[in-house]
């Protein structure tokens, strides 16, 4: 297919990592380019927009479907792009024979797609993780020096606008409520993650996780299950201290070796869950267990998920900030014993009473902080009300961003007058972090910082 981008008019809805990313593709492609955005001070106003200057909309993700200027995009007669689509567009010229494999999923979504790059890198291929991670699709894309595989970590958001991109084999890790702030109900935002399927030759599926069972029935093409149980023929999965591949085998019914279960690290459930993943991934392009086990060996999972930053006394600190969603933090609390939860944030529409239901005995006592904290403590009021719950406000001189990291010095020093031997500190928030912190990261950087500080003495 030839493009030709050359004088084309683009209005870009977004002036953020994507927004950009898009633009200087189309700039250098000779395409006319004005980004429209509600905050970005070198952006056009979105009121202020007159469409019929335009010959084509790109609408970046978490623009809303009802934000006034989509609505009148999707009314118009104007082509709608996305930036997944209009990179599987530049594919076609600067690295036809390159592949794509893409994940999505609630969570576990980066470690995997990291787990996969990881591995066909091991296996002496040219490969990047990118999407929601690492490099924008356009800018894995657009380059002289092509890759030969795109590992995609795909939102919602994305999958909700792209149409056109094709997938050797995509995986859906799990599905919980998320974003439903964004989507409105949690089907719409199932169908926008099972969307993903539509343009792929296999299905990569966790067979453990019922809203993903449920609805594999709408992909009709090869399907390949994972879970943490024994495989049945044409899975993969957990047979005693081994993951075994029992779907890209010559014979289904013997089991290859994938490798040992303590290979992963940490070794906790759902990391398993991603490992199996990941290696049905890199199986359906050929990589052989080998070379599967030795990446894994080698792969940490990068910052802020189940990452452990200080132990001492038998009791360990472990911040896992990226724990934006209630799924997230169930599954964190139930690969810990006895835990004094750090929680709250931005909740996203998302119902905390499940999660508490699910982890109350592994819940000794919760600290809450930031917009949404009420939610969390009225689930706990009904399911678990002999926990013991503080609250704790921001300090005066704290601000987000700011200097002082006065509000997670207090977080922790309340933390270390509940904990005893045997028990983990445990900061999985539920909830997104930008009501009080720039992102996840700082929020995790801040408390790390903080227990160094009032625990480490350092």
């Amino acid at each position: 297919m030839s493009i030709n981008f050359a004088q084309q008019r683009f209005l870009i809805l977004g002036a953020g990592v994507t927004g950009s990313a898009v633009a200087r593709s189309l700039q250098s492609r000779g395409g006319l380019v004005v980004i429209a955005d509600d905050t970005a001070p070198d952006a056009v106003k979105p009121e202020s927009v007159d469409l019929s200057n335009f010959d084509a909309v790109v609408i970046s993700p978490g623009w809303k479907q009802d934000h006034p200027l989509v609505v009148k995009a999707l009314a118009s007669t104007l082509q709608i792009l996305n930036e997944i689509d209009l990179a599987w567009q530049i594919r076609s010229e600067v690295a036809p024979g390159q592949k794509w494999l893409a994940l999505t999923g609630t969570n576990g979504k980066t470690t995997t797609v990291e787990m996969v790059a990881k591995i066909l890198q091991t296996a002496g291929l040219k490969a990047v993780a990118c999407g929601n991670v690492g490099d924008t699709v356009i800018e894995a894309v657009d380059r002289s020096d092509a890759y030969d595989y795109l590992i995609l970590e795909l939102s919602s958001f994305q999958l909700h606008w792209a149409k056109q991109a094709q997938f050797v084999s995509a995986a859906i890790l799990n599905i919980a409520d998320d974003h439903l702030d964004w989507h409105g109900t949690f089907d719409a935002y199932a169908d926008a993650k099972f969307s993903i399927l539509d343009r792929a030759e296999i299905a990569v599926l966790n067979a453990d996780d019922g809203a993903v069972v449920q609805r594999a029935n709408r992909f009709t093409e090869r399907k390949v299950f994972f879970s943490l149980d024994t495989p049945a023929p044409g899975e993969i999965g957990v047979v005693e201290e081994l993951l075994v591949d029992r779907a890209f085998v010559a014979d289904p019914l013997e089991a290859a070796m994938i490798c040992e279960l303590k290979d992963i690290t940490p070794t906790v459930p759902h990391n398993v869950s991603n490992a199996l993943a990941a290696a049905a991934l890199a199986r359906s392009v050929d990589v052989s267990h080998e070379h599967i086990q030795k990446a894994l060996q080698a792969f940490k999972p990068g910052r802020h998920r189940i990452e452990t930053v200080f132990e001492s006394d038998s009791i360990s600190w472990v911040d896992d900030s990226k724990a934006t969603n209630p799924h997230a933090a169930s599954a964190s609390l139930m690969s810990h014993l006895s835990v004094v939860w750090i929680a709250g944030g931005l909740a996203k529409g998302a119902d905390m009473n499940s999660l508490v239901q699910r982890c109350k005995g592994r819940i000794k006592a919760v600290i809450l902080i930031g917009a949404d904290r009420q939610l969390i403590e009225n689930a706990l009021r009904e399911h678990a009300p002999d926990v013991p719950r503080i609250l704790i406000d921001a300090p005066a001189d704290y601000s987000r961003g700011g200097a002082s990291n006065s509000l997670m010095e207090a977080v922790v020093t309340h933390a270390a007058a509940l904990v005893t031997a045997g028990d983990t500190v445990l900061m999985a928030p539920a909830c997104a972090s930008m009501d009080q912190f720039i992102s996840y990261a700082d929020r995790g950087d801040r408390f790390a910082a903080a227990v160094r500080k009032v625990v480490a003495h350092e």
